[in-house]
């Protein structure tokens, strides 16, 4: 069984229930994921299981911190999962800056942020779905974020704070895609 199959499946049992529209929003990341893979050999399999696993953290039985990057890769670290994929959920979108804002920086800081094209691959993958699981513009996934929580929440105030290293991330990948169609 690949990685993905078996992350899928995870994911399933465990947001597809109780969380329907986190869960479309996970197999829109995964699908765009998959467009992305062709950059990475081998390693595409990892991207669309990070992808597919990245919010599992929500999953109200998992959500012990109430902060879904830590919580899921607590979780998965329980599991078989990779530790790489374990690293690659715990830092998805920028995670170790919102962090930082929670006061969970030492906690998260169990989990070494890669800083790699793939990372980036899955940071754009999520920054450029929407909860519904459609594609859109990393800025259209932004001004959503902060609409759906409000200008004062500290996750409108992390996206804010975050912006330049999520746009970066977008447009890296954007490059590379570009890139490798030449």
């Amino acid at each position: 069984m690949l990685l993905s199959e078996w992350a899928t499946d995870v994911a399933r049992d465990r947001l597809a229930e109780s969380l329907p529209r986190r869960w479309a929003h996970v197999q829109g990341v995964a699908e765009k994921a998959r467009q992305a893979g062709g950059l990475f050999g081998e390693e595409g399999d990892l991207l669309v299981a990070a992808a597919v696993l990245h919010d599992i953290g929500y999953a109200p039985e998992l959500a012990a911190t109430r902060f879904h990057p830590l919580d899921g890769a607590r979780y998965l670290r329980t599991t078989d999962a990779p530790a790489r994929l374990v690293k690659l959920v715990a830092n998805h979108s920028c995670a170790p800056l919102e962090a930082e804002l929670r006061g969970l920086s030492a906690e998260l800081a169990e989990f070494e942020d890669e800083k790699s094209a793939l990372r980036d691959a899955l940071w754009w993958a999520d920054m450029t779905t929407t909860p519904d699981g459609k594609p859109t513009t990393v800025t259209d996934r932004v001004a959503e974020i902060q609409k759906r929580y409000g200008p004062e929440d500290i996750v409108s105030c992390f996206v804010r704070w975050a912006w330049p290293e999520l746009l970066g991330a977008v447009e890296r990948t954007e490059q590379r895609l570009a890139d490798q169609v030449k």
